[in-house]
């Protein structure tokens, strides 16, 4: 035999990763005269390696290989991305270790450091993925800043800016002082955390916080223009109040942004570094004052707390008021959320700052001839079905966002991205001149002196927002700036025939990062959709459903170490089986492990069919079904690729794999061959096998081409680019004739188990079907005869209409019934039990709700077993 006795996936994986590659099998072809199917990969940051998330990419890889196998012009295009602000935070903690920072280094030797830290990264990233079996176009690989891509971006920015839609202004934004930069408001967590709440008097009124530090420039009195207790006080009026460094006149605001029923339901405001303020003053026109650095340090106007950390100032400053008389009460269990930069950790403090932005609001996109803001672009092609999102029920989350939606900061104050393509001088009458354009002013045919780049980057997410077309822009054509996109995108062969893409497949966390952003930017820059279908699949945790994460090491599990010891395949499946659409999962070893057994017993059955078929059959020999059990067979593959092609088309995957499964595990290996020890069709066998394997290789690619390439059925073929299973015609009556053969066997070997009887005799009274397949009976059920008798004695079989019976004798049939009745009687006992408990009142109301609840459920789950066993009763009770 060619097929070893046991299938060890280390022996085989990257030998057949080197074939597929070697054969071109991954490559999409723009010339070929056939249906497109495209995906652009999803790609993963370049920080350090990737992680058990990422083996979620299984699903693009099952849809990518069995559109290939459709015989589609399948395109996978991987890339990775540049990460600015993670990467940054990656390279800025290297250079703490060592004592400097990015200031002392520089921005040339910073960005060096970095360049490599990411070359390294991306080759890990890249193995890993090889490893994980993706069969991406590797040929096409993108980069975020690779030099088409940047033109790409710097195009976007221009003209957006050069329509109106990109301006530059003062407005709030959310500072990180620990990476100094700006961070957009989808990168910003809240993390609860204990503090203490402060109450102090300001002038008639009592004022709550737990950001004291912040007040010195409280001058604004804030209150609910319904709120009956403070209806003597009018809009505008004015008081003066003793505050941290003396008196200050403060003026009253009415505005419906207070709850009334939070704190005293008066508050004061500091525009400049709340966005809440902030929105408040700008609706009544009021003034900013900046009270805290872009360092996290008090400024001037805090007097002798100037320059204090806000950490170390903020118990002095209550102390402060409290010597004067001025602290009411302090709340020691005050539990409240605080912003923090999800990539770099650093405590948001909002800013007022002259930065970036996307205007969300201003109709100025032309979308299908209408005249239209970002907003309701994104919105429209939801609810116009150009871009289908599913599972639908993100669909709702989706649109509260964008309703939602602030104007877009696009600037960030590091160094590693995009720059942004700006440029400013001094003029000759000493007013700052403004450039905006793709490449910079000199090569423009400007005077080219004392032009300065502006020294930020952009946002990760402008980037990645083209990620559909700017990697299907031709690298080369891209140098030709004397090209204008329109001429650039329209000379693109790969953009031409590969845009839209076909699926956009990503884990729900991204919808706003990234997809709505993907639709704002690709409908502006081209007219067209970036995608038609959003697949949003959940989110891989620990086992004790928690978030993976580096602060806990024990919950992180790192898929090559799966691999190592499981083999990919059973990773793979293992991450699909039971999942539905949108739905988290927990980390669950279990299920790895079973999908190993799910890949040895491919091989077991391969290497069944190899010894009965031999190594030198021919796939192209039509198989001829010749017995009841080749006609079920065949009607089952059809029913099995019918089910699982539906399955894949409409984007249910666990669904298609269980399928996939239960006929591979079930009805293939279980039924079929068991009863091909009886009957054996080598070519039957052999179609089966083939059409095994080309239904089990979107999901478990490796095991399924190292039996393909081991038996050598298919001389110098290849299973990946095969041709999806057509299924062969079967005789419905004959089919029927093997369920029925099922259903006897199936009961026979259900009482022989239930009464550990020993190869039992079966006798039927002249049955044609029975006597028929008297052999077959025989073997599947481990009977020692079958015959005909005259007269039925023993145990009658319920379930089928053929009239047989095992030959038992009373005993034995009396104590099979007997242990029924038994099992029934426990059951009943155990119902009583659970009825009694949550019949008393005081179980119910004591007792943890969780603890009644799974007594309920205890409860419900044993009435259902009693009618099983009951039924079973009735149904062997002579």
């Amino acid at each position: 035999m060619n097929l070893p006795k046991t299938y060890e996936p280390g022996t085989y994986e990257k030998d057949i990763y080197a074939l597929w590659e070697s054969k071109g099998a991954f490559m999409a072809h723009p010339e070929k005269d056939a249906e497109r199917f495209v995906i652009s990969m999803p790609p993963p940051n370049e920080t350090g390696t990737l992680s058990l998330g990422h083996a979620m990419y299984t699903l693009q890889d099952i849809m990518i290989r069995y559109a290939r196998m459709q015989g589609k012009d399948a395109l996978w295009l991987p890339g990775t991305d540049h990460a600015a602000i993670a990467v940054n935070a990656i390279i800025e903690k290297r250079l703490a270790e060592e004592g400097t920072n990015k200031h002392e280094v520089g921005r040339e030797e910073f960005l060096r450091r970095t360049k490599e830290f990411v070359g390294n990264s991306r080759d890990t990233m890249l193995g890993q993925m090889r490893a994980m079996g993706f069969s991406a176009d590797w040929s096409r690989l993108r980069y975020t800043l690779d030099d088409a891509l940047n033109r790409c971006v710097n195009e976007t920015f221009t003209k957006m800016y050069h329509d109106g839609l990109i301006y530059r202004g003062n407005r709030i934004v959310n500072w990180d002082p620990n990476l100094e930069t700006t961070v957009s408001d989808d990168e910003v967590v809240r993390v609860e955390e204990k503090a203490q709440f402060y109450t102090f008097q300001y002038g008639p009124f009592q004022i709550s916080t737990a950001r004291p530090e912040t007040k010195f420039g409280d001058k604004y009195v804030v209150m609910h223009p319904d709120d009956k207790r403070y209806a003597a006080y009018k809009q505008g009026d004015t008081f003066e109040a003793e505050w941290i460094n003396g008196k200050v006149t403060a003026t009253v605001i009415k505005d419906e942004a207070v709850d009334p029923n939070f704190g005293t339901g008066v508050m004061t405001i500091t525009p400049w570094h709340d966005h809440t303020d902030y929105d408040i003053a700008e609706r009544h026109g009021l003034g900013k004052q900046q009270i805290i650095d872009f360092q996290g340090k008090l400024l001037p106007i805090a007097d002798e707390f100037s320059g204090m950390n806000i950490t170390e100032a903020r118990p002095k400053i209550v102390a402060k008021l409290k010597d004067k008389g001025l602290l009411v009460s302090i709340d020691d269990n005050y539990v409240h959320s605080i912003a923090v930069n999800d990539r770099g950790k650093g405590i948001i403090e909002p800013q007022i700052k002259l930065q970036w932005f996307v205007d969300v609001n201003k109709p100025a996109v032309d979308w299908k001839g209408k005249r239209q803001s970002f907003k309701e672009v994104m919105q429209d092609v939801i609810r116009n079905k150009d871009i289908r999102i599913l599972p639908s029920r993100f669909e709702k989350t989706y649109f509260h966002w964008i309703d939602n939606l602030r104007d877009w900061c696009i600037s960030r104050q590091i160094w590693w991205g995009h720059r942004i393509p700006v440029w400013y001088r001094k003029g000759a009458d000493g007013q700052e001149e403004t450039y905006v354009g793709v490449r910079p002013p000199e090569n423009q045919g400007g005077t080219g002196q004392a032009w300065e780049q502006d020294p930020d980057t952009l946002d990760t997410w402008f980037s990645s927002a083209l990620w559909t077309w700017s990697t299907l822009v031709d690298q080369d054509l891209a140098k030709d700036y004397s090209l204008s996109l329109e001429d650039l995108l329209q000379q693109s062969t790969d953009f031409q025939a590969y845009h839209p893409t076909s699926v956009m497949e990503s884990g729900w966390d991204i919808l706003f990062f990234w997809i709505a952003r993907m639709i704002l930017a690709t409908t502006y820059m081209t007219g067209q959709v970036p995608f038609k279908t959003v697949y949003l699949h959940g989110m891989v945790r620990a086992e004790d459903g928690k978030k993976m994460s580096k602060s806990r090491p024990e919950s992180v599990v790192n898929p090559l170490d799966v691999i190592a010891e499981y083999g990919t395949d059973a990773l793979r499946m293992g991450l699909i089986m039971g999942v539905a659409p949108g739905m988290d999962q927990n980390w669950s070893k279990g299920r790895i492990e079973a999908n190993r057994n799910f890949a040895n017993k491919l091989w077991n059955i391969a290497r069944f069919i190899e010894d009965k078929v031999g190594n030198d059959h021919d796939l192209k020999q039509a198989a001829k079904p010749e017995s009841i059990a080749d006609h079920w067979i065949l009607t089952k593959i059809q029913q099995s690729v019918r089910k699982i092609s539906q399955d894949l088309d409409n984007y249910r995957f666990s669904e298609a794999y269980d399928t996939l499964y239960h006929f591979v595990w079930d009805d293939f290996a279980d039924w079929y061959i068991e009863a091909s020890k009886t009957y054996i069709n080598k070519g039957v066998l052999a179609y089966g096998l083939e059409t095994i394997l080309k239904l089990v290789h979107p999901f478990a690619p490796f095991v399924s081409e190292a039996i393909w390439q081991t038996l050598g059925w298919e001389k110098s073929t290849l299973l990946i680019t095969s041709a999806w299973p057509q299924p062969l015609g079967s005789n419905t009556a004959r089919t029927q004739e093997f369920e029925e053969i099922r259903t006897i066997v199936s009961e026979i070997r259900f009482i022989s188990t239930s009464i550990k009887a020993q190869k039992p005799r079966l006798h039927h009274k002249g049955d044609a079907l029975i006597a028929a397949q008297a052999d077959l009976i025989k073997n599947l059920a481990g009977l020692s005869d079958v015959s005909q008798a005259g007269a039925g004695s023993g145990l009658h079989l319920t379930g089928t209409s053929h009239d047989c019976c095992l030959d038992l004798d009373a005993v034995t049939i009396q104590r099979f019934l007997q242990q029924l009745a038994d099992k029934s009687e426990a059951t009943k006992k155990s119902i009583s039990q659970l009825e009694s408990r949550l019949s008393s009142s005081s179980y119910v109301s004591k007792a943890p709700k969780e603890l009644v609840d799974e007594t309920r459920r205890q409860l419900q789950e044993a009435k259902e077993l009693l009618s099983k066993q009951q039924a079973e009763y009735e149904r062997f009770k002579q």
